[in-house]
C-alpha cells in the first residue's frame, strides 16, 4: 500500500491577504481543490490519497467529494479533549475535538507536523512535554475512530542524536494509541527550507528503516514529496509514499492541482515529467 497525503497548510489565502492562492475564491477554494483532483486520482489501485485542509474549508471539501471517492479527507490536528457522552458536551473554545472533525467529514488528521511541534515548544518546556501533548492528541483521534499521520524529525541540533530523539518522540506519540491506524511521515526539519541542503537517499533510507523496525508501521518522506524527488523516493523500499504541500516553489509560489497531479503520477507511475507553465 502507498499513502500519498496533501497539506494544504495555510495556502487559501489570496494574494491580497499576502497568501498564495491563485486558484479560487476564497469561499470555494475547498470544493476547487476537490473537485480539480478527485476524479483524477481515481485510476490508481492500491493508494491511500488524503488530504489536510484547514478548517475553515472541511464542510465545503466535504461536500464536493463524490461518494466512493479515492481522496480522503483530513483536518490539520485535533485537541487532546474530545467530546464525551455525560462529560464535556463542547466547553471547547477554540479548539477542535476529534468529535468535530469527524463529524465535518474527515478520516484522517495530521498531528506532529514540525510546524506544531514548534508551535508547542514556543509556550512549553519544549521536548518530553511536547511529546506528551502530541500523544494525548493522538490518543484522543484514535479512540474517535480517525486515522493518523503522525510525524516526527531531528532538528539540526539534535541530528547527532537522531536515533535518540526520534525514538523518543515515537514512544510519547504512540504509547497511547492502540489499535489506531497510524502511519509515520519523517520529516528532516534540518534539511527543510531555502538554502537548506535537501536529505539525501542514503539518509532517508537509514531512518525509515529504523523507524520500521521501531514500529512495523508505514513510512512516508515528510520532507516534501516534489517533482525533483519522486523518483528517488520511489527507488527506496521502505518508503510506502510522501507527504506533498507546496507544487510550485519559483514564479507564483503555491499549490496548484495540475501540479500536484503531475507529482502523483511520477511517484506512482515514474517516467519524465511534463513541462508545466511557470
Amino acid at each position: 500500500m502507498q499513502y500519498i497525503f496533501l497539506n494544504l497548510k495555510r495556502f487559501d489565502l489570496p494574494v491580497t491577504y499576502g497568501g498564495v492562492n491563485r486558484i479560487a475564491p476564497f469561499a470555494q477554494w475547498g470544493s476547487a481543490v476537490v473537485k480539480a483532483i478527485q476524479q483524477p486520482l481515481s485510476r490508481y489501485r492500491d493508494t491511500v490519497f488524503a488530504a489536510f485542509f484547514p478548517e475553515t474549508h472541511l464542510l465545503t471539501a466535504a461536500a464536493a467529494r463524490d461518494a466512493g471517492s479515492s481522496l480522503q479527507l483530513g483536518c490539520q490536528g485535533v485537541s487532546a479533549t474530545d467530546v464525551t457522552p455525560g462529560g464535556n458536551f463542547g466547553a471547547l473554545t477554540s479548539s477542535l475535538p476529534p468529535a468535530s472533525a469527524q463529524a465535518a467529514g474527515c478520516q484522517w488528521t495530521l498531528i506532529g507536523h514540525c510546524e506544531e511541534r514548534a508551535k508547542w515548544a514556543s509556550v512549553s518546556a519544549g521536548g518530553e512535554e511536547v511529546g506528551r501533548l502530541l500523544g494525548q492528541e493522538v490518543r484522543a483521534a484514535v479512540n474517535r475512530g480517525l486515522k493518523v499521520l503522525y510525524c516526527i524529525g531531528e532538528t539540526e541540533e539534535e541530528q547527532p542524536r537522531w536515533q535518540q530523539v526520534l525514538s523518543r518522540q515515537l514512544e510519547l506519540g504512540l504509547r497511547d494509541a492502540g489499535e489506531g491506524e497510524v502511519v509515520i511521515g519523517y520529516e528532516p526539519v534540518w534539511s527543510i527550507g531555502p538554502g537548506k541542503i535537501p536529505a539525501g537517499r542514503e539518509y532517508i533510507q537509514k531512518i525509515a528503516r529504523f523507524v520500521k523496525e521501531q514500529t512495523g508501521l508505514p513510512v512516508v518522506y515528510g520532507g516534501g514529496l516534489k517533482a525533483e524527488n519522486a523518483a528517488m523516493l520511489r527507488s527506496i523500499p521502505e518508503i510506502d509514499g510522501g507527504l506533498i504541500a507546496l507544487t510550485r516553489f519559483s514564479g507564483e509560489i503555491g499549490f496548484y492541482p495540475e501540479e500536484y497531479l503531475e507529482i502523483v503520477r511520477l511517484y506512482l507511475e515514474g517516467g519524465a515529467g511534463k513541462a508545466v507553465e511557470r
